[in-house]
This record gives structure tokens, C-alpha cells and sequence, in this order.
């Protein structure tokens, strides 16, 4: 059973905080962040509640809640469920009040705390999506705001319906930029690459540390302006993000592939970090 807290207090049941009324409702003036519980583990949960806060700031609200705040609410969130469970972590702010502009004020927080089980690593199918992030004066590609999400949806959609379980979408010149729900990964000749952030998506928590752990443990990682013909002469696909963390790829487009050692050093490390960061 989801577990919400609103207003000081912490509802087992779900229960109804937005509405028609609502800036946040009509106006998509909501922002939000993923992190997760799992094994007894909360990996980098400190870097998203700030990155929550970060982005509220960054769509005029204003935050009433600290980054430390935060946390000890998601700690004490993840503690109600019983040991280990895998949870998805999930702080969200929004506008209640304005007409178009939102009035700052009126800033809500709500935090939510679900059950939701670690995906199984067993590989993934791509495809690449007609589908494009925006340039970064199209929209406030630089925060974690709800009215990104509808076009990944399509994206994701469409993919779905060519048999796909995912899709890889390009930045506005044509560049590879990430999946609909990750960032990705190629490994060509020993050197694992990722799409440089260039303002069009989100540069990943777990990307962020997925691109350190591989450094410091001596493998070659960068970021590289990546085409289509890079995704499929890659040797290796991989994806990072906060739902499945680390993800092997296993086919893009109609060529198979097999998780290989660059994948499996990648996630073998960030399970080492996050072991570190427990609960």
C-alpha cells in the first residue's frame, strides 16, 4: 500500500490533495524526483531531495521544506515498510494558486512512498523513436518538472506498439540524447560512453555516479556527442537511471546483443556504492 505524507501527517490510505482548482492541476506547474529503497539501501537519496528543491526553484516556486527536511521524511517513510522492501521514493512540489503564472506562495509539498520491486536485469529491446527532446529555450529541460514527461510518453508509446521496450530519442540537432525513461550507455572498443549533456535532458543522478565509480575503478568513461550509427556499432548498451539504476540492453532495432564486462563492472560498482548508503 502507497504511504503519503501531506501536511504533517502520514496517510496509509490514498487520499486526494490536488484538484481542478489547482494551479499545479491545469497549469502543470508540478516538479517532483525518484529515488529508491531497496536491500536496506537508499543510494544518493541526499542528491535528490536537492535536486527536488533545485527544480521547484527553478519553476518559480518556493520550497518550504530543506534538504534535510526531506530526507529525514523519506527515511522516516522507508522505515514504516518492513525491512529491505523496495520501494520507490518519490518528493513532489507544486503551485496551488495563479492564472498563468503561478503564485509562489501557494507552494505545496507532498511526498510519496510506494512499493515497487527492482526491475530484473535480464535485457531490454530499442528502437530508435521519431520523437525528440527539446531545445533547452523549449522548455525547462533543465529541472525534474511533470510537463517534460508527456512527450517521453509517446515516445515510449510508440515504442510499445513497434514491439520495442523502449526507445532511444535524439536532441534537437539530431544527436543521440537518452531513452524515453533513462540515460544511455554504448561501449566501444574497452571505453564506455554517454551522451553529453547538452541542455536537453537531464544529466542523471545515477549516470552522474555511474560515470565516477568507472573512473575511479580504472575504466575509461566520457561523455561524447553519440549518432545513430555510434548505437549501432556499439559493442555494449546500457541504460542508468533511478527506476532499474543499472540496466543491460539486449537488442536495438533488429541486432541482438549480450550484456558485457563493461555492464556488468558498472553495476557491480554502483551496488558496492549503494551498500554503502543504507537505510
Amino acid at each position: 500500500m502507497p504511504l503519503t505524507y501531506y501536511r504533517g501527517e502520514w496517510h496509509e490510505e490514498p487520499i486526494a490533495i490536488t484538484g481542478p482548482h489547482d494551479h499545479a492541476f491545469w497549469m502543470a506547474t508540478s516538479v517532483f524526483d525518484g529515488a529508491r529503497a531497496f536491500d536496506g539501501m537508499v543510494p544518493d537519496l541526499e542528491r535528490h531531495c536537492a535536486r527536488c528543491i533545485a527544480s521547484a526553484e527553478g519553476m518559480g516556486l518556493v520550497p518550504d521544506v530543506s534538504q534535510d527536511e526531506m530526507v529525514g521524511l523519506c527515511l522516516e517513510g522507508v522505515g514504516r515498510f518492513p525491512k529491505g522492501a523496495e520501494l520507490y521514493i518519490r518528493p513532489m512540489f507544486f503551485a496551488r494558486t495563479g492564472f498563468v503564472l503561478p503564485d509562489p506562495e501557494s507552494t505545496e509539498f507532498t511526498l510519496l512512498i510506494n512499493p515497487q520491486a527492482m526491475p530484473e536485469p535480464n535485457g531490454s529491446s530499442l528502437c530508435f523513436s521519431t520523437f525528440r527532446r527539446p531545445a533547452r529555450d523549449a522548455a525547462p529541460t533543465d529541472i525534474k518538472a511533470g510537463c517534460l514527461y508527456p512527450n517521453g510518453q509517446r515516445a515510449l508509446l510508440a515504442a510499445n506498439k513497434a514491439g520495442f521496450d523502449n526507445c532511444i530519442t535524439f536532441d534537437p540537432s539530431g544527436n543521440v540524447a537518452e531513452l524515453a525513461t533513462a540515460n544511455l550507455w554504448i561501449v566501444k572498443d574497452g571505453v564506455a560512453l554517454t551522451p553529453v549533456c547538452n541542455g536537453t535532458f537531464l544529466n542523471g543522478i545515477t549516470r552522474q555516479r555511474v560515470l565516477g565509480l568507472l573512473n575511479d575503478d580504472g575504466v575509461s568513461a566520457v561523455e561524447a556527442t553519440l549518432t545513430r550509427d555510434d548505437i549501432l556499432n556499439a559493442d555494449e548498451i546500457f541504460s542508468t537511471g533511478n527506476y532499474g539504476k543499472v540496466m543491460p540492453i539486449t537488442r536495438i532495432e533488429d541486432r541482438s546483443l549480450q550484456p558485457g564486462p563493461i555492464y556488468h563492472r558498472a553495476r557491480a560498482l554502483y551496488w558496492d556504492f549503494a551498500a554503502s548508503m543504507p537505510a
